[in-house]
């Protein structure tokens, strides 16, 4: 339990950073999981607009701090190339 005055409003400022945080990360796993849907569907446009709505969020979230810079890279990567595996098959 914070005692001081900037203790208590750091657990507040943290519980509203937590929060923004979670959701950014909803948001980016939500996309991502609409993409995998599209390509499972086949639609290639479909899958194209979904492709850069990732890549998108996935941007906001490293400069927002929320993801790390190597994670994001790793995950655009992957994405990628399901994408681009789904093309060719």
């Amino acid at each position: 339990m914070p005692n001081t005055k900037s203790a208590i409003k750091t657990v507040r400022k943290d519980a509203k950073r937590t929060e923004q945080n979670r959701q950014m990360k909803s948001r980016v796993r939500t996309f991502e999981k609409n993409f995998l849907k599209t390509i499972e569907s086949g639609d290639k446009d479909a899958s194209a607009a979904a492709l850069k709505k990732v890549y998108s969020a996935v941007d906001k979230a490293v400069k927002a701090g929320v993801l790390h810079a190597s994670t994001a890279g790793r995950k655009k990567s992957r994405l990628s190339a399901r994408f681009n595996a789904s093309i060719k098959a």
